[in-house]
């Protein structure tokens, strides 16, 4: 019964995020240069005791805080879906410091990394592991109460995708989880290796894919937590960056700046 009561609130749900989207057009034509702005840390609507032992902290990125309607309103609803849940979010430069103040050892290869997409997959871990709670991209929303989703007793939990594999525009968990350092060393060796042209192998989904069994970690499908692009998509996300998505961005970009060679010798 209560899988039914979700698949049935996700989709009324998609169906007036759709609708927000459609009429987001019209908006951003007659305001063509609004944005708005995502804020670095937001507080909780409510302050509730934690049941679980993943902090209630859900971390977003994006290449930049200045927003149009749709992401924001995904933003909104998002954090109505998890009022107890502190919210932050990173740019660019600010996820390049918080390395370099808490992984600097990791600081050399994630700045060989030139695709924002690749560079956020690899904060994503870093974040999580340093402080726990629950990573969404910036497209990504709650159908389904994320106290709910995650429970009480999960201390790391992962998005399976229609296919039944694993995902990583949701990941939820509490910090020191030892599967994080495993995906960390896995991106590491991608990009020292430099023998990958996908950001979805090099960081992304390929990793979760090859290092965790679905059958022995904790997963939810994405019917019960978590879709992406009902309030937006590639137009509003990427009206701002020229160079699109990453999936166009990889075709004239190398992902992996090759290593420049010691020439101090010669």
């Amino acid at each position: 019964m209560n899988k039914i009561l979700i698949v049935a609130t996700s989709r009324l749900i998609k169906l007036s995020a759709n609708i927000a989207k459609m009429l987001s057009y019209p908006f951003h034509w007659a305001f063509a240069n609004k944005r708005f702005t995502l804020p670095e840390q937001a507080a909780p609507l409510l302050n509730r005791a934690n049941p679980s032992c993943i902090p209630q902290i859900i971390w977003q990125t994006n290449f930049t805080n200045r927003v149009t309607l749709p992401v924001y309103l995904n933003y909104l609803f998002n954090r109505l879906m998890a009022p107890s849940f502190e919210y932050r979010f990173m740019i660019t430069e600010a996820r390049c410091d918080f390395i370099a103040e808490h992984y600097p050892e990791i600081l050399p290869h994630y700045e060989r990394l030139q695709i924002g997409a690749a560079q956020a997959d690899l904060w994503r871990l870093l974040v999580l592991h340093k402080f726990g709670g629950v990573y969404l991209d910036i497209d990504a929303h709650q159908i389904w109460p994320l106290s709910r989703v995650l429970g009480r007793e999960h201390q790391e939990l992962y998005v399976t995708t229609r296919r039944g594999e694993l995902s990583n525009y949701f990941i939820a968990s509490k910090p020191s989880n030892p599967n994080l350092p495993r995906l960390i060393e896995q991106v590491v060796v991608n990009i020292k290796e430099n023998t990958l042209r996908n950001v979805f192998y090099i960081t992304g989904p390929g990793v979760f894919i090859d290092l965790l069994d679905p059958s022995k970690v904790p997963t939810v499908s994405y019917r019960h937590a978590v879709h992406q692009g009902s309030f937006t998509n590639e137009y509003f996300q990427y009206i701002d960056k020229p160079q699109g998505k990453w999936n166009k961005e990889q075709r004239h970009t190398l992902v992996i700046l090759p290593e420049q060679e010691d020439t101090t010798h010669l």
